[in-house]
């Protein structure tokens, strides 16, 4: 039965756009339909591959956006890189009604689930807030109110991925702090943090280590590094830190 689920969840699937929203000027999200989707996990990601008319082919990793749920949908979240070869397709050309190729979902240690518990610390670089949401849309799918905290690092406001959702979440969930800090650019008045994530950042932020916080920490590589080994030097359990990195990829 294992081998089974195995197969299907490494089955090449058919989906199909069913819709697009801007997050960013080089963010979307896609919402696709994937018949036969077997279901997922907070944190897990799909594979995704593109052919060309002449055959060549290219597959990438997106992380699911979307939180668990029943049905055949899931949304992945996208940034456009300059110099990519995938993402500029998925996050600018891309349509209603277009189809594309996944497998999924992969992944078992970099997920989340409400019977986990907490507290939770979320630390997250740039699109590495993308698993990062979906357990935050658990979480408020499940009306819980497991102690959340969410830092995140982004170049300017503009470029806060899911900004006004973050915000929502704020003003209607419970025992959820969210803090950004913004590395490049800040708006005039800026209250937050305007400075790469750091040990007295995190001292601040996240739970005394006797509180035992599980944390989980996306982005890019140095940021993923230097968050897990100042966590651990201010004393939190290193197998209660789970970390998701991801380094220039071609897109």
């Amino acid at each position: 039965m294992a081998g089974t689920a195995l197969q299907r969840r490494l089955t090449w699937r058919v989906a199909e756009v069913v819709d697009l929203g801007d997050e960013t000027p080089r963010v979307r999200s896609l919402v696709l339909s994937v018949p036969g989707w077997p279901g997922h996990l907070a944190g897990q990601h799909v594979d995704v591959r593109l052919t060309a008319d002449d055959g060549y082919q290219a597959e990438r990793s997106y992380s699911i956006a979307s939180a668990p749920a029943a049905g055949e949908r899931l949304t992945l979240t996208v940034e456009r890189l300059a110099d990519g070869e995938v993402s500029p397709y998925l996050a600018g050309e891309l349509r209603a009604g277009d189809k594309l190729e996944l497998r999924g979902p992969i992944g078992g240690y970099f997920v989340w689930d409400i019977a986990i518990g907490g507290p939770l610390l979320l630390v997250a670089g740039g699109s590495g807030i993308c698993p990062l949401m979906a357990m935050l849309r658990l979480r408020q799918a499940a009306g819980s109110d497991i102690p959340t905290r969410l830092l995140y690092s982004s170049r300017s406001l503009e470029e806060v991925i899911y900004r006004n959702e973050l915000d929502r979440l704020v003003a209607t969930g419970t025992a959820l702090d969210v803090r950004l800090t913004l590395t490049r650019d800040q708006p005039e008045r800026w209250a937050g943090y305007h400075r790469r994530i750091d040990t007295d950042m995190l001292t601040e932020v996240a739970w005394a280590p006797n509180e035992r916080p599980l944390t989980f920490v996306c982005g890019p590589t140095p940021l993923v590094e230097s968050v897990a080994e100042s966590l651990v030097n201010l004393g939190h359990e290193p197998t209660r830190i789970k970390t998701e990195r991801f380094g220039p990829t071609g897109g």
